[in-house]
């Protein structure tokens, strides 16, 4: 009874108060660009209405860092969604979802909130935007790029994905070349060389820890294949791009 009359003097108010929530529509076309992609429209509705500066949030905290926090989570959750549903990868979507909320937690200010709510949906779009710019592909192609992205650090084989997908070992090759104009041994060596390039861009892994991370045969292999795919070595690449703190290279993966 309490909870019921609570609600009762909340909603009294709020119609006192003439307060009202931004509309379904306006929200439904703000989503709909993000999980289509347009980089456009979504920069310049943060120009207008920069997240937490405009009306109709609501109030889900009396605290204003904390209100912003909820709504945060709230939009992080409809967005994965939105964007598994238009062919986003699901692991790949949860895991920046997560990604965010977490950096999320550490934050203090409306302002920090606010400048990181806009880094994710813009990190959302622009991914959107490239998976746009893709064909069309059916089920069983979404279904092994799923597989290949949560199985990276393994040794994946067409045989893995056939039994995945259900679908014969020649039926499925023929089917994936067809729909992304990549055989999939060579899609899967284009993933685990992405992986790489990540590592030696973001972590102080030695080259035989990639190669054992990401089931290379050999280092050998791995810096041929990282040398076919870049254009130079993991060392130059390394030297080039590293954004990691100096330091000497760790003798264990984590």
């Amino acid at each position: 009874m309490r909870l019921t009359q609570e609600w009762y003097l909340q909603e009294t108010k709020y119609s006192e108060e003439e307060t009202l929530h931004s509309s379904i529509s306006e929200e439904n076309v703000f989503f709909h660009a993000v999980s289509s992609g347009d980089i456009d429209f979504v920069r310049q509705n943060y120009m207008k209405h920069p997240f937490g500066a405009s009306q109709g949030l609501g109030v889900l905290s009396r605290n204003p860092v904390t209100n912003l926090k909820y709504h945060f989570v709230i939009a992080a959750a409809m967005i994965t969604r939105l964007c598994i549903s238009s062919g986003m990868e699901a692991e790949h979507a949860f895991r920046l979802s997560d990604f965010y909320i977490l950096k999320l937690d550490s934050l203090h200010t409306a302002k920090a909130v606010a400048e990181l709510q806009e880094h994710m949906v813009i990190d959302f779009t622009e991914k959107m935007h490239l998976l746009s710019r893709k064909s069309k592909i059916s089920k069983p192609v979404a279904s092994c790029m799923e597989y290949i992205y949560v199985h990276i650090k393994e040794r994946i084989t067409i045989n893995d994905l056939a039994f995945h997908t259900g679908l014969s070992t020649g039926h499925l090759s023929r089917l994936f070349k067809q729909e992304t104009g990549v055989s999939i041994s060579d899609y899967i060596r284009a993933k685990k060389i992405e992986k790489a390039e990540n590592l030696l861009k973001f972590c102080d892994y030695s080259l035989i820890e990639i190669t054992n991370y990401l089931s290379f045969s050999s280092q050998s292999h791995f810096i041929q294949l990282f040398k076919k795919f870049t254009g130079m070595t993991p060392k130059k690449y390394r030297d080039l791009y590293s954004t990691y703190p100096d330091s000497e290279p760790s003798n264990t993966m984590t």
